[in-house]
């Protein structure tokens, strides 16, 4: 009785309950732009943005990320390149691990690894440890494989001299 407006005021606030049908579940949506790994450590690694055009010799000591347009040569020995899904490089390139997912043309020699994404471009002729083509990927060149150089290594393929006495 007394409390009677204060009823009145929350029945107005309240929108009146409908019943709803629930809505259809649907997949997820796959991302407009394919997705990419940045270098290993990004505070430690250069970028290229999708906008940057440079034409000359890149020489880094440490990981590059290339989303833009790169002509000329790229020394990254002991270092990682990647060359994400807008990127585009007509290089001759000397890194330690190189993954593509955009375009590349040249040469490449890296002494660890070559990761060719499914929607990246090779076309060059490549030097590598080791190499993974994924289904999709193209790649036109020839693959030298080479063995990855360790002190112990070539100390295995050395003679052994060992010195054992005679019986006499």
């Amino acid at each position: 009785m007394w409390n009677r407006r204060d009823e009145d005021r929350t029945q107005q606030r309240q929108p009146a309950q409908t019943h709803r049908e629930p809505e259809p579940v649907r997949p997820a949506a796959a991302p407009a732009t394919p997705t990419y790994s940045m270098p290993a450590s990004p505070s430690n690694a250069a970028v290229i943005g999708p906008t940057v055009v440079i034409r000359g010799d890149i020489v880094a000591k440490e990981d590059l990320f290339i989303n833009g347009t790169v002509e000329g040569t790229l020394q990254l020995e002991g270092n990682r390149l990647a060359v994400g899904p807008r990127g585009k490089v007509k290089a001759q390139i000397v890194a330690r691990e190189v993954l593509i997912q955009g375009s590349v043309e040249g040469d490449i020699e890296a002494k660890d690894k070559i990761t060719i994404k499914n929607d990246g471009t090779l076309v060059g002729d490549i030097q590598v440890a080791g190499i993974v083509i994924e289904d999709g990927a193209y790649f036109k060149g020839s693959i030298d494989i080479i063995r990855p150089t360790s002190g112990n290594a070539q100390k295995a393929n050395e003679p052994k001299v060992v010195n054992t006495p005679v019986a006499s």
